[in-house]
């Protein structure tokens, strides 16, 4: 990512550009272009219209931003406030995700083709372990997703930093759902941050404890754009008046704020207070899914991973920060950013019960058809949909039992049955003594025999 193109303070500009050049460009200049894109002065100067000045076509698209703007009592710099807008296009991204939120029933009560353990694995995979390896990713993790995801199903011990970041996430990402109905606090806020850095903090900085000096800096991923956090002294001051913002009711009346919006400013304002040495952004992200998930209607995002979705363009999340930084602390391009990412990651969790839906219905046909499948039981059946997903896969009767909510004996019959039908392989762990439980690679061709 280049260098970004910054534009001038507003409070400049219109007072060098004549007023009769910009007055008659403000009906053809708006929040958005034709393509309802929120364009920043660094991609916005090269598609002005042949003949307009872009200064000038510049000072008109910030004039009408303002008009719609809508400011927050959140600092920025100096005397300066953070503010943001609700374009059309950003209103209709809101909306699908609403939309796509209508359909949680599908998830909630089962709708016949997706089990509560599905629901326990998704949850797992999907945030508690898919957020937790990615969002540790974001910030430098480098252990393989096998590795990591072993780790977390089989509740093994870290060995490096890497892991421990991302065991880290995993029990932040549960605290955020646990303390979802308590308010935010410094006390929270300090609470998660020392979750999320338990032996795995940099900087000479202190899990849990706010930073108290002004050595640290910001850059971009290819280190090109600085930024510098707000001073330390303020950092207690900043920190409370976020959180009257986030304990704030906002859902109804002239001071509306849609969930999803406040949950990305929160994201931001942390990451822009930057209040400890190391560690933001894992808490930032925590902080959104602690708001998202106050809100009655988005308890569905238990199941959504969000720093997947940032980690496979960071160049833009990071660019996003910058554009909020550099133009007047508008925050209206980090908005975009985050409702786009939301966006894709909502409707992957859909694209997920799809494919649960299609493998609910043939597995179901079997179930209907074979002989062998009279002769098992409801334990039997979640364990064999598991192995057909995943042939190659272990199994070992501890994880089992917490999988199904089934004692361990129990789950140790469950899996001898299976092997005594020709339907698991057996074989002793490396590690000790532990029987392990192999889906065999031919396990649909042999179900399909039965």
């Amino acid at each position: 990512m280049s260098r970004i193109r910054v534009p001038k303070p507003f409070s400049e500009l219109v007072k060098e550009v004549e007023y009769e050049k910009y007055v008659m460009l403000l009906g053809r200049y708006h929040e958005t272009d034709r393509k309802g894109r929120y364009l920043h002065w660094d991609e916005f100067k090269w598609r002005v219209e042949r003949g307009d000045d872009e200064i000038a076509a510049w000072v008109a698209t910030k004039i009408t931003r303002k008009a719609r703007a809508k400011h927050l009592q959140l600092q920025a710099e100096k005397e300066s406030c953070f503010f943001y807008s609700i374009p059309d296009s950003l209103y209709a991204k809101l909306y699908s995700i609403d939309k796509m939120m209508g359909r949680g029933q599908e998830i909630r009560n089962g709708n016949n083709f997706i089990s509560s353990s599905d629901k326990q694995h998704y949850f797992v995979k999907s945030l508690m372990l898919e957020e937790a390896i990615t969002s540790s990713q974001l910030e430098g993790a480098s252990t393989t997703r096998e590795v990591a995801q072993e780790m977390l199903k089989k509740s093994l011990a870290p060995k490096d930093k890497s892991q421990q970041m991302i065991f880290n996430n995993y029990q932040l990402m549960k605290k955020a759902i646990e303390r979802r109905n308590e308010e935010l606090s410094i006390e929270l806020i300090l609470e998660l941050h020392r979750i999320a850095t338990y032996k795995a903090i940099d900087n000479e900085a202190v899990s849990g404890h706010l930073r108290q000096d002004n050595n640290i800096i910001v850059t971009d991923l290819y280190a090109e754009n600085v930024f510098y956090p707000p001073e330390w002294q303020t950092i207690q001051s900043r920190l409370n008046h976020l959180c009257d913002f986030a304990n704030q009711d906002y859902s109804q009346g002239s001071d509306f704020i849609h969930p999803i919006i406040k949950a990305i400013i929160l994201h931001f304002m942390i990451a822009y207070i930057h209040p400890f040495g190391d560690g933001n952004g894992r808490t930032a992200r925590a902080i959104f899914y602690w708001s998202i998930l106050r809100a009655d209607d988005y308890w569905l995002f238990e199941y959504v991973s969000i720093s997947k979705f940032i980690k496979e363009k960071r160049g833009a999340y990071d660019k996003a920060f910058i554009y909020t930084e550099t133009d007047d602390f508008d925050l209206t391009y980090f908005i975009y950013n985050q409702v786009e990412t939301i966006e894709k990651a909502v409707k992957s969790l859909y694209e997920y019960i799809d494919r649960k839906k299609d493998e609910f219905i043939k597995f179901m046909n079997w179930v209907n058809r074979s002989p062998l499948a009279k002769t098992l039981n409801s334990g039997h059946l979640e364990i064999l949909k598991e192995a057909l997903k995943s042939p190659g896969q272990e199994f070992m009767a501890k994880q089992v039992a917490i999988d199904l909510g089934v004692t361990e004996n129990t789950a140790r019959n469950y899996l001898a049955a299976l092997v005594d039908k020709d339907l698991l392989v057996l074989a002793q762990s490396k590690r000790g003594k532990a029987r392990i439980y192999i889906a065999p690679a031919n396990l649909k061709a042999r179900l399909e025999l039965s």
